[in-house]
């Protein structure tokens, strides 16, 4: 039996044996990186913290963890992120606010799987500069899993941690849960002792908000993106659903519609809502969520959204579609 199938869960027909996956990670990284160090592409999601909790079991300090802000990440984010890293986990967190710089590279850009490789490949960039900066980095770990291996594999599309890379790296590979589905990631975030809210954190996209504001991202859409993603988690979170559905956000097309404000004809967007529940991702489903809760959400988003004219509820499960629009 190969090591892969020794360490692997579903992706090799089996069933996960999360304590004997954790040590043998751990001395598989201690055999990969001798004493040098590895910088982690950390988004604070439960795939890359899973990785940032087994490379601290295993090689300590020499973990550098790098938190890169393009532009793209939920309101508040990176400041939870620091919040809850560098204060509560205790890592070496290098935080590094390269907005503009993301921003300018997508402008004008709306082919969804070029936007994905921009990022993807900015990100190496940006992990390149950070390492010059440092000695002895010759590893990169990533929290790639396995529904990204396959969705890139069938050109489904195109994830930032498996197609998006440019050739030359520049850095070896350190991709510890690469062969798990999502539940199983978790299974091992809370074994390893992670927060629960950590560990059940909904799942993020490495391109960020960058594939939820279809099209060529503009400034004031991506912000309302943002702002209208930030009133669906806080009704979600209200009504009890935090926790209970597995994935949810908005969505902001590059479409105009037609609506009426103090009488007068506005040409605004609309805001698509996305729910979905699933155990892998490889499959899902929208939930029916309660009528007077989408009516509230609505109101919320059409007045304090600012160019959002209407609210849309997509219903539709995966296959055929995806769960992200991008």
């Amino acid at each position: 039996m190969s090591e892969e199938k020794k360490i692997g869960g579903r992706a090799f027909g089996g069933e996960l044996n999360v304590e004997e996956f954790i040590a043998q990670q751990v001395a598989l990284i201690r055999e990969q990186v001798g004493d040098g160090k590895v910088l982690l592409a950390l988004s604070g999601g439960v795939d890359s913290s899973v990785v940032a909790a087994l490379l601290i079991r295993a090689i300590g300090e020499q973990l550098v963890c790098v938190h890169v802000n393009h532009g793209l990440l939920r309101k508040g984010e990176p400041e939870q992120v620091i919040e809850v890293f560098r204060e509560n986990l205790g890592a070496n967190l290098i935080y590094v606010d390269a907005t503009d710089r993301f921003l300018d590279k997508l402008a004008n850009v709306s082919d969804p799987e070029t936007k994905r490789k921009i990022i993807g490949e900015e990100f190496i960039r940006v992990f390149e500069e950070e390492a010059s900066k440092l000695t002895d980095v010759k590893f990169l770990a990533q929290g790639t899993i396995y529904p990204d291996i396959i969705e890139s594999e069938k050109g489904v599309k195109a994830h930032h941690n498996v197609g998006g890379l440019p050739e030359k790296l520049g850095f070896e590979l350190v991709e510890p849960v690469k062969y798990l589905f999502k539940d199983e990631v978790r299974a091992v975030g809370e074994a390893l002792g992670l927060p629960h809210s950590m560990v059940w954190r909904q799942p993020f996209p490495g391109p960020g908000l960058g594939v939820r504001c279809t099209g060529a991202i503009t400034r004031d859409r991506l912000e309302a993106v943002r702002e209208s993603d930030a009133i669906l988690r806080e009704e979600f979170a209200a009504a009890g659903l935090e926790g209970k559905i597995w994935q949810y956000f908005t969505v902001v097309p590059d479409i105009r519609t037609t609506g009426v404000v103090d009488g007068k004809r506005t040409d605004l967007w609309p805001v698509i809502i996305r729910a979905i529940t699933s155990v892998d991702a490889m499959s899902a489903a929208a939930p029916r969520l309660d009528w007077e809760l989408l009516e509230r959400i609505t109101r919320r988003i059409q007045s304090e959204v600012k160019g959002v004219s209407r609210v849309l509820y997509d219903m539709s499960p995966k296959p055929p579609a995806t769960i992200e629009w991008e």
